[in-house]
């Protein structure tokens, strides 16, 4: 027999029935957070070279773009995307890209790497400044090149910096990817809203609060990893 407080949280018979829903919407969650962060890292460190680069016009540019995604909210960006932009259906049409409007899948992906290239750009970019001045002059003195100075001295050093806050992003990215499934997106939450639309049984928002607490708890793990094999010469 198990405990009416324990079958509160654990109902054997729709565990077992929903278990598989569940484990999909898993994989599309790990999908979207997974690609759109790896997009979002490879825009970001663009974004910072172009942050600090000397060319005006084009800093403006990048600050503009920082600004944006990182003072609206992510769901007002991928409304204004999917329903906005996306309502233009005719026009889309007409240039061929309407296959890429009218899919949900692909718009969340888009607004969500270009929203984590933001943060992740700004990361860099402290990470980058962090690094001492010392450094560079000393590449100077023992006449290295500006590439070598930066890819072999400043970039691992910063890379090191930045790995806290990066680990943070992707907890905050894997957190906000629930809104995903306000665009009919099936991922963890959209499943989640589906199956307890069928048995309105609430346990089932209890298991999928636990599955975003084991990601989260496996990015940080990851994260501890890395830093702890990248700072070993420290010890």
């Amino acid at each position: 027999m198990i405990p009416e407080w324990l079958y509160f949280l654990f109902n054997p018979a729709l565990l077992s029935r929903y278990s598989l829903k569940l484990f999909d919407g898993f994989i599309v969650t790990l999908k979207l957070v997974s690609i759109s962060c790896s997009i979002g890292f490879l825009l970001g460190i663009l974004i910072t070279f172009i942050r600090v680069s000397n060319n005006k016009p084009l800093q403006y540019l990048a600050r503009a773009y920082i600004y944006f995604f990182r003072s609206s909210p992510l769901l007002a960006q991928l409304f204004l995307f999917y329903y906005g932009l996306g309502s233009l259906s005719s026009f889309w049409q007409q240039i061929g890209l309407w296959w890429f409007f009218q899919n949900a899948w692909y718009c969340c992906l888009f607004i969500f790497s270009l929203n984590s290239s933001a943060y992740q750009a700004e990361i860099f970019r402290g990470s980058l400044l962090a690094v001492a001045t010392e450094q560079r002059e000393a590449s100077k003195a023992l006449g290295l090149n500006r590439s070598t100075t930066f890819f072999k001295i400043i970039f691992p050093q910063a890379m090191v910096a930045a790995l806290r806050p990066l680990g943070n992003e992707f907890i905050l990215m894997t957190k906000s990817s629930a809104i995903a499934s306000l665009v009919t997106v099936y991922d963890l939450m959209g499943t989640t809203k589906l199956i307890y639309s069928r048995t309105f049984d609430f346990q089932v928002y209890v298991w999928t609060a636990i599955i975003y607490l084991i990601i989260v708890e496996f990015i940080h793990r990851v994260i501890i990893l890395i830093e702890h094999y990248l700072t070993r010469y420290l010890r």
